[in-house]
């Protein structure tokens, strides 16, 4: 069975050093390339690796409000992607507790990919996420 997504979401993450003022922001495409939401918000001071998670988590967060059970989700974070699908392990703690907060959201949608892309195809939400960095200051 070929999977037909009905959302397509794009998630980012952004520090301005590592760590360093954080932000993320996210957005969500229908099935035919739509627009339908977008968000983006200053985290505080953390690391990249808790912006690209925390990006994630309300992306899903979002979606599951909004009733969507079969989502792609696309981020330009390789060490994200492979830690969800378990291809990498998760070694430091406060990331440990980001992942299984990921993993219980995603146990709630019927289907869901996750795949990693280039950030050149990742524009929309990482423009959002240093939006929010810019917002800030």
């Amino acid at each position: 069975m070929l999977f037909e997504p009905e959302h397509v979401i794009y998630v980012d993450g952004a520090s301005r050093g590592n760590p360093g003022p954080a932000s993320y922001g996210f957005a969500v495409f229908d099935a035919g390339g739509k627009l339908l939401h977008k968000a983006s918000a200053y985290i505080g001071r953390t690391t990249n690796n808790v912006a690209e998670y925390t990006a994630l988590i309300e992306a899903l967060r979002y979606l599951l409000s909004r009733n969507i059970s079969a989502v792609e989700i696309r981020s330009d974070s390789q060490l994200l992607v492979r830690q969800v699908t378990g291809e990498y392990k998760v070694r430091t703690p406060h990331i440990q507790e980001l992942h299984d907060q990921a993993r219980d959201l995603l146990r709630r949608f019927a289907f869901y990919q996750i795949k990693h892309v280039p950030r050149a195809e990742n524009k929309v939400a990482d423009k959002l996420a240093n939006e929010a960095l810019d917002r800030e200051r």
